[in-house]
């Protein structure tokens, strides 16, 4: 069976499908909805993160080294689960068992909305929320 893996700091997303209709009732056609500069949707499966070169190995090639060595990734913000409002123009679209998806770096994420917020709160330990009160200027 056939396995679709996301290389990098790219994200795989199912896009939103865009409302056809506006708020007040009006058709949108095909061509003004794709014309959005932003668009969202579901993330369905995340890269390992961006690629760091292993330390011990400065002033080396970082690609010379043995492939038995594990490599290290800096994590990826997004996860699989997550709705990200992304940019467009940013994203390239697949098919893949006849199902349309977006592959998208993290950079062009430009937020993400997170049902499970305990669990961002405890992974981000220095972390705190900030209220208006500890604002001041």
């Amino acid at each position: 069976m056939k396995e679709l893996i996301v290389i990098g700091d790219r994200v795989l997303i199912k896009q939103d499908e865009a409302e056809e209709r506006t708020k007040v009732g009006l058709y949108l056609p095909q061509t003004v909805r794709e014309k959005e500069q932003v668009i969202g949707g579901y993330i369905i499966k995340t890269g390992p993160g961006i690629p760091l070169a292993d330390p011990s190995s400065l002033g080396e090639e970082p690609w010379s080294s043995s492939s038995n060595e594990p490599r290290h990734y800096l994590p990826m913000e997004a996860r699989p689960g997550d709705y990200a409002l992304f940019l467009r123009k940013a994203s390239v679209e697949i098919n893949y068992k006849n199902e349309k998806y977006l592959i998208v770096p993290q950079s062009a994420i430009l937020v993400l909305v997170r049902e499970d917020m305990e669990n961002l709160a405890s992974d981000d330990a220095g972390f705190n929320s900030i209220g208006d009160d500890d604002l001041s200027l």
